[in-house]
C-alpha cells in the first residue's frame, strides 16, 4: 500500500476582474430599466418592484471586493449581464479544458517531473461545458499523458472528493500520479440579475498533483494524513439545467435553470455539519483541530469561513490561520479551498499541520489533513 503526497499545484486567473462598484453599476442600470418598463404593473401591485444592490450590501453580506471573469464586457452590460462566451469549433481546445490545461502546466512545472509520469487526470468541477467526450480527457491529451482520465461533479467539493480519489488511486497502486484540475466558469451559471446571488461567483482554474510518496523528493510536498467526505442531500442549492431542459417550458421560470439558493437555511445547516465532520475526522486521525496551523476552507462567504473557524479552533483565528481570498476572487466553487492552499503555505515548517476543506451544494463536504514533509 502507498503513501499519497500532494506533490504540487497551479493556479490559473483570468486577466479580467470586476470590482463591486462595476457590478453593481450594472445591476442598478438593469433595475432602473425594469421598474420603468413595468411601472404601472408595479403601481397596480401585480409586479414587484426590483430593490437596487450597493457595495456595503455585498460586501456585508460576503466579504467579497471583486471576481475574476473570463469575460467582462458581457457581465457589466445591463442589457447582457452574463459572459459572452463564443462556442468553439470541435477541433479547437475547449475553454473549460483551456484554463484547466494552463493550472496544469503550472502545477507541473512545480513539480518538476515530466507530464507522462502522471497515470490519471480527473476534471473535478461544479459544471461540466458539455456531457461527453469528457474533458478530463481532453486535457489529457493536450498535457500528452497517457492513462485515463474522467469527470467529476460534486458541486463546490469537487476538488477534495478529486484529491480524495487521486489518494486512493494512490494507496491502492492504480496510478503513480494523478492529475486533478477544477476549471470552474461560474460566471455562466450566476444569475446577475438577482440582487441576492448577483455578486457570488468568480471564474479561475486550479490543478493539484498527487503522487506516491517513495516518489516525492525527501522534504518536499505534502503527505496526507487523511480524507474523508460526506454527503447530505439538499435542494437549499440548486441548478437545474440539463440537456433534458435546455430551454425553460413555457410557465417555467427560467431562473431555475441558473444558480439558486437558500442562503440563510445553507448557512444555519452547513456550518455545523461541516465543523463536526472537520473536529471528528481530526479526533478520529489523533490530531488536535486546535492546533492546526492553517484552514484552507472553500470560500462561500466571509461569515460561513470565520464561524467555522472560530468552532475547529476553539477560538477567533489569528490573522493568517483562516485563510481568506474572497476579498481578490469571490466563491470559485471547488476550486476556493485550493486557491487558498496554493496561495499561503510557503510559510510551513516539516511537521506542521493544516487542513483543506471543502462543502457546498448536495449537500457535499470534503476534508484533507496534511503535514508538511
Amino acid at each position: 500500500m502507498h503513501h499519497a503526497v500532494i506533490a504540487a499545484t497551479g493556479l490559473y486567473t483570468p486577466s479580467e476582474s470586476v470590482s463591486n462598484a462595476e457590478l453593481v453599476e450594472s445591476f442598478n442600470a438593469y433595475v432602473e430599466a425594469f421598474n420603468a418598463e413595468h411601472a404601472e404593473a408595479i403601481a397596480a401591485g401585480t409586479t414587484a418592484a426590483l430593490t437596487p444592490s450597493s457595495v456595503e450590501f455585498i460586501e456585508k453580506a460576503s466579504g467579497i471586493k471583486s471576481r475574476y471573469v473570463v469575460n467582462k464586457t458581457g457581465v457589466v452590460d445591463p442589457a447582457v449581464m452574463r459572459p459572452i462566451i463564443p462556442e468553439r469549433p470541435n477541433d479547437e481546445i475547449s475553454i473549460l479544458a483551456e484554463i484547466g490545461v494552463a493550472a496544469a502546466r503550472q502545477a507541473i512545472a512545480a513539480w518538476g517531473k515530466d507530464a507522462s509520469r502522471i497515470d490519471a487526470v480527473i476534471c473535478a468541477a461544479s459544471n461540466m461545458q458539455r456531457a461527453y467526450p469528457a474533458m478530463a480527457i481532453e486535457i489529457q491529451q493536450a498535457l500528452g499523458i497517457d492513462g485515463f482520465g474522467f469527470d467529476m461533479n460534486v458541486a463546490c467539493s469537487s476538488a477534495t472528493f478529486g484529491i480524495k480519489t487521486a489518494a486512493d488511486y494512490i494507496a491502492s497502486g492504480s496510478a503513480r500520479a494523478v492529475l486533478v484540475v477544477n476549471p470552474e466558469i461560474t460566471s455562466g451559471h450566476l444569475n446577475f440579475r438577482d440582487r441576492d446571488s448577483h455578486f457570488i461567483f468568480g471564474d479561475v482554474a486550479t490543478a493539484t498533483i498527487v503522487e506516491r510518496a517513495e516518489d516525492t523528493a525527501p522534504g518536499t510536498g505534502w503527505d496526507i494524513l487523511g480524507t474523508r467526505l460526506k454527503t447530505v442531500f439538499s435542494n437549499n442549492i440548486r441548478n437545474n439545467f440539463g440537456f433534458l431542459n435546455r430551454a425553460a417550458p413555457e410557465g417555467i421560470d427560467a431562473a431555475d435553470k441558473l444558480f439558486v439558493q437558500e442562503g440563510r437555511k445553507v448557512f444555519k445547516e452547513v456550518v455545523p455539519m461541516v465543523s463536526e465532520m472537520i473536529v471528528t475526522h481530526a479526533g478520529d486521525l489523533g490530531l488536535d483541530p486546535t492546533g492546526l496551523k492553517r484552514l484552507w476552507l472553500h470560500q462561500a462567504n466571509i461569515n460561513m469561513n470565520e464561524m467555522i473557524g472560530k468552532r475547529v479552533l476553539g477560538r477567533e483565528p489569528a490573522p493568517g490561520e483562516n485563510v481568506i481570498i474572497l476579498d481578490e476572487f469571490a466563491n470559485t466553487s471547488s476550486a476556493g479551498s485550493i486557491i487558498a492552499f496554493h496561495r499561503a503555505n510557503d510559510d510551513f515548517a516539516a511537521g506542521e499541520l493544516g487542513l483543506i476543506c471543502s462543502f457546498g451544494a448536495g449537500y457535499s463536504a470534503g476534508t484533507v489533513f496534511v503535514r508538511k514533509r
